[in-house]
């Protein structure tokens, strides 16, 4: 009986010609934005690639130049383009491309798009994502908003239910109806990023990865939907009027995905600020001159290395050090500075985790706030994906000056006039970024996939279950 109703749904919807206009007008941005998304996405990463290749090719053929001199002249770190980012720009645009690695510092990822493209990013991109998250849940807003209230109004509501069909029967076949109709209009655009996909993996991540990821990102979107489709139904089944049941639905629209994530996102900002840029620099640098204490300034902390080196090479002078004492002064001064670095960076992390939170915990209210998550995530764009992307460019930054470093203290006392080979340079690997797996990506994002099931279960069985005690 359901199969029954959902395929009379299905060919109704389809020779609507409502339906046809609105659902050709959303593909076609859905075709465009996967399209346009693509190509720009793998422009970007071409560029990504030509500059760090450049600069790599930069740091190999130095001339002969002193070890700290070479951790000053630094390199750069480009972070790849997300295998997925094309179908969600995420936090893409506002989060920088590259980050430059020297000595005794440590920069924080710039050059994002926002700096260049001017004001007109604030109303947004047209990615496959906002389609997805916005105008199809429109979309079935129309198609579904009349489910009941048109057979109440029509008078073929007591028919259906004469023939022994139950209410829950009724609303699960126009439910599977709807869907079908969904799928018409969102399937050629998956279809198109998977086809996209397989002609070129994502750097970073191998064309099996990507295809669990575009997976996890279609399942996600379709229980979106779902969720939409169910509440949808559940609304007219409640309501007497097409056009009461039209109003409700298109208020909880706006509400849920205009209203409340900025104003969650405000709310979260007020609740836990965060220091400036300007701030974490000057706490960074203060800690780092005059120890985390305030009790431990970097000139004491170098005498007493200079003095536990006299004692362990048993001389009098720094003339008599087979090291340089320099070298090892920079190298501990760069471990001191990163610990301060680390510390400052983890609580800044902390903080904007405590504002996504709150989105996330949002997303137990709005599905719209469940789902936008969820999608950053498994495209590569959220703010995990960057955090780890900053972590890694410092992980290296800190290998490559303390090997200079090191280098440095091998040389002995009276380094400053000494010089490398450029052999030296070359011997040293270059920055090569490693995106997270798939597992690693689920394991941020339990939260909003929680959230999400708990919306369609709550809708398709709890909500399901009431209908039978509904009056026609």
């Amino acid at each position: 009986m359901v199969t029954s109703i959902a395929q009379k749904e299905f060919v109704s919807i389809r020779r609507d010609r409502r339906f046809v206009v609105l659902g050709a007008l959303v593909l076609a941005l859905l075709l465009a934005a996967t399209l346009v998304g693509r190509r720009a996405a793998a422009a970007a990463q071409q560029a990504r690639a030509a500059a760090q290749h450049m600069v790599n090719e930069q740091f190999r053929h130095q001339p002969g130049r002193h070890p700290h001199r070479v951790a000053h002249y630094g390199s750069f770190a480009f972070r790849p383009v997300a295998g997925l980012g094309f179908l969600d720009a995420g936090l893409n645009a506002y989060t920088g491309t590259a980050v430059y690695l020297e000595a005794h510092q440590q920069n924080s990822v710039n050059f994002s798009p926002a700096q260049q493209a001017g004001a007109l990013l604030r109303f947004g991109e047209l990615t496959v994502a906002f389609v997805l998250q916005t105008l199809v849940p429109l979309l079935l807003i129309f198609l579904c908003f009349g489910a009941f209230t048109e057979e109440r109004e029509a008078g073929t509501l007591p028919l259906l239910l004469s023939q022994g069909v139950t209410m829950r029967q009724l609303a699960w076949g126009k439910i599977v109806g709807y869907g079908r109709a969904a799928a018409l209009v969102v399937g050629p655009a998956l279809a198109l990023a998977a086809w996209l996909l397989a002609a070129g993996a994502g750097a970073g991540a191998g064309p099996l990865a990507l295809a669990g990821r575009l997976a996890m990102f279609a399942l996600s979107y379709a229980v979106y939907f779902f969720v939409v489709i169910a509440g949808a139904v559940l609304v007219s089944a409640g309501q007497r009027h097409s056009r009461t049941a039209l109003v409700l639905l298109l208020g909880a629209w706006m509400v849920g995905c205009l209203v409340l994530p900025k104003a969650t996102a405000n709310l979260g900002a007020a609740l836990h600020p965060g220091p400036t840029k300007a701030q974490l620099d000057a706490a960074v640098h203060e800690q780092a001159q005059h120890g985390l204490n305030g009790h431990d300034p970097q000139d004491r902390r170098a005498a007493a290395l200079k003095d536990s080196l006299l004692r362990r090479y048993g001389v009098a002078t720094e003339k008599e050090l087979p090291v340089s004492v320099a070298g090892l002064t920079m190298a501990a001064g760069e471990a001191y500075s990163s610990r301060v670095y680390q510390r400052h960076f983890a609580a800044l992390t902390r903080t904007y985790e405590r504002q996504n939170a709150l989105s996330a915990w949002a997303g137990l209210l709005n599905p719209y706030q469940a789902i936008r998550p969820l999608s950053m995530g498994l495209a590569g764009s959220d703010f995990a994906h960057y955090v780890h992307f900053q972590q890694a460019a410092e992980a290296y930054r800190y290998q490559l000056v303390q090997r200079l470093n090191a280098l440095q203290a091998g040389m002995g006392y009276g380094d400053k006039e000494r010089r490398l080979g450029a052999a030296t340079w070359r011997a040293i690997p270059p920055f090569a970024y490693q995106a997270p797996g798939l597992g690693w990506a689920l394991g941020h994002l339990l939260g909003p996939a929680l959230a999400l099931l708990l919306w369609a279960g709550a809708l398709g069985w709890l909500g399901l279950r009431r209908l039978d005690k509904m009056k026609m």
